[in-house]
């Protein structure tokens, strides 16, 4: 991997590189005859962490690009705008400059800034130049059972607003009760009423029950358009984990393979760790190709895996760690 090419596609919108996809027809047929066997689905996730391993250079390069592909998030009850205005300058300004400059990759940023509705226009006025997308969470985040009206008018509210991004919740009844017209229907307004803003369909994974329903549910909304599929809210008791995402990204690969649509992939919600964003990217090499590790089709939601990969990055270059509390996110 090149450091500099890590750099460069950082200030990209994902509109700027890939075809968008514009979903199609509802398959039943297909939807129906996804699966997942979960003890090879386990065996494979398990052998992940201990096989592979960077190291040394080759790990501060995989580290940079782990940065380019977060999507730094606040979704607090008490945000401020100040808060926000703290979070856009680490956006802007991820690592220490003179750490950057050490490594060749001065200019690096993160691949978005994402917060509550309210706090779209002062991100995107704290961002304004720097080329860093506002994504906003959406449709009743995070439980999505507010009224159908009122979800679709908050995503209109939030692109008007700025936003570039929008993480729509779906409603996870329509996947427990295997109601998949009404997932699409409902992921086909959400999409419609994004606009030019790229959608990203949070399926709450750790709600849905089975691998099966993953499955199922993300190749749904894949074929109502989504432009990403993302496991989590943050929210749940259990968020991204290995497993469900080599589900959700073999639902991306039939679908790529069937369409020839790029859609990607966002895993959220309890990676906080630089060895964690090592086995996920990794994980989206290995499965679907080096075309799928660049952050207009890769995302991580986190609020604390900037200041854990700041650390290591300061420990490549000067060889002693830092305390952690000096890698704060804002």
């Amino acid at each position: 991997m090149q450091t500099q090419t890590s750099q460069n596609e950082a200030v990209h919108l994902p509109q700027t590189l890939e075809p968008r996809n514009p979903g199609m027809e509802l398959d039943l047929d297909w939807v129906i005859r996804a699966t997942a066997n979960r003890s090879a689905i386990e065996r494979r996730a398990a052998t992940l962490p201990g096989r592979r391993s960077v190291k040394k250079d080759y790990q501060a390069a995989w580290l940079c690009r782990a940065i380019t592909c977060i999507d730094l998030t606040t979704l607090a009850g008490d945000d401020t705008v100040g808060r926000v205005a703290r979070l856009c300058a680490k956006a802007r300004q991820p690592v220490r400059a003179d750490l950057l400059n050490a490594l060749g990759m001065d200019g690096l940023k993160v691949g978005a800034v994402c917060v509550y509705h309210d706090m779209v226009e002062s991100a995107v006025d704290a961002l304004a130049g720097t080329g860093i997308p506002v994504a906003a969470v959406s449709t009743g985040f995070p439980a999505g059972l507010s009224p159908f009206h009122l979800r679709v008018a908050e995503i209109e509210e939030s692109v008007k607003a700025g936003a570039a991004e929008i993480d729509i919740v779906i409603s996870r009844r329509h996947v427990l009760t295997g109601n998949w017209q009404a997932l699409y229907d409902e992921m086909r307004a959400f999409r419609a009423a994004c606009g030019e803003a790229h959608v990203k369909a949070i399926l709450a994974t750790g709600e849905l029950g089975t691998l099966q329903n993953v499955a199922r549910a993300s190749l749904v909304c894949m074929m109502a358009g989504a432009d990403f599929i993302k496991t989590s809210t943050g929210k749940e008791s259990v968020n991204a984990t290995l497993p469900v995402s080599l589900v959700m990204i073999r639902a991306i690969r039939d679908y790529f393979e069937e369409t020839g649509y790029r859609v990607g992939y966002k895993p959220a919600g309890g990676i906080s760790k630089a060895k964690d964003a090592l086995v996920y990217l990794a994980l989206m090499k290995e499965e679907l190709g080096d075309r799928w590790v660049q952050n207009d089709l890769f995302r991580f939601g986190a609020s604390s895996l900037l200041g854990d990969i700041e650390r290591q990055l300061e420990h490549h270059v000067t060889g002693a760690y830092s305390a952690s509390w000096r890698h704060a996110a804002g």
